[in-house]
């Protein structure tokens, strides 16, 4: 058990804290998601590729290879001309190495040094494949040997078939019909798959089908990580769903104290116009 923790930790990525998602091989032998090493890049003001293409492999094929990557998006003008001042590419009447091409540095979350990705930034490094099979291989472990048994069955136990974020327990097929008898309010409980430990169920994005973390006080709406690195959000003030949470409740908070506190005024006024009406109709 300790062991399998140890390789855990090993398949974590140091920005995200979750496992590896189409990592990255650094300069620095170190590893980060695509999402997270695009979005640390916005944050320190780089100009980089959609985070939702697959990043590119030196095991890739034209079968593996997403059909995406086959597709170049036309840059936009603003972009285009943003992308020329700061000394990409060329143009023109322009010689190449006339100005100094800019270098995209990327501060590592590992060893907290600022490793140079050269002109390409992100398009210089390799997907790590290795790492990425290593990631599927010890999810389908822990799938495996982590057999989960109904909660609710009298022994012999069942294996578990669905879960229930409500309840927090987890049933075979008959124990969720049991506990969850048609006509009744648990009967609209939403089965998901089995597990031991229940998170509450967190809001998706419509969009992206992925857990709302941040939200954009521009927009006035919740986004997932994949929100926060399209350029839509770019000039936004995007703050984590509990302070924006903790600061609406509280701005809430003062609007009800503030309503209920006028309540009796309120009604007062509310009286001496009946009493107005009920005089004028006299």
């Amino acid at each position: 058990q300790t062991s399998m923790k140890n390789m855990e930790r090993e398949l974590v990525c140091p920005v995200c804290k979750e496992m590896y998602k189409q990592p990255l091989a650094l300069p620095c032998t170190h590893n980060v998601c695509h999402v997270c090493a695009s979005e640390v890049l916005l944050q320190h003001g780089h100009l980089c590729c959609d985070p939702t293409s697959e990043p590119t492999s030196p095991a890739a094929t034209p079968s593996t290879r997403s059909p995406r990557l086959g597709r170049r998006a036309v840059p936009k003008p603003d972009r285009l001309d943003r992308l020329l001042k700061s000394g990409f590419g060329t143009y023109p009447g322009r010689k190449r190495g006339a100005v100094h091409p800019q270098t995209i540095s990327f501060p590592c979350p590992a060893c907290q040094r600022d490793v140079d990705l050269g002109e390409r930034g992100l398009g210089s490094l390799f997907r790590n494949l290795t790492l990425e099979r290593v990631v599927e291989r010890y999810r389908q472990t822990i799938n495996i040997s982590a057999a989960i048994m109904c909660q609710f069955c009298k022994p012999p136990q069942l294996e578990a078939t669905k879960g229930c974020t409500e309840c927090k327990s987890s049933f075979c097929n008959e124990c969720f019909k049991l506990y969850h008898p048609w006509g009744t309010q648990k009967a609209q409980h939403e089965p998901t798959p089995p597990t031991l430990t229940f998170r509450p169920k967190g809001l998706m994005c419509p969009e992206h089908k992925e857990e709302v973390t941040h939200y954009c006080k521009t927009c006035q709406r919740l986004v997932c990580q994949l929100c926060r690195v399209r350029r839509t959000h770019t000039s936004h003030k995007i703050t984590p769903v509990l302070s924006a949470y903790q600061a609406l409740r509280e701005k809430l908070t003062k609007s009800l104290a503030y309503i209920l506190s006028s309540q009796d005024t309120v009604q007062t006024q509310i009286a001496e116009l009946e009493e107005t009406v009920k005089h004028t109709e006299v």
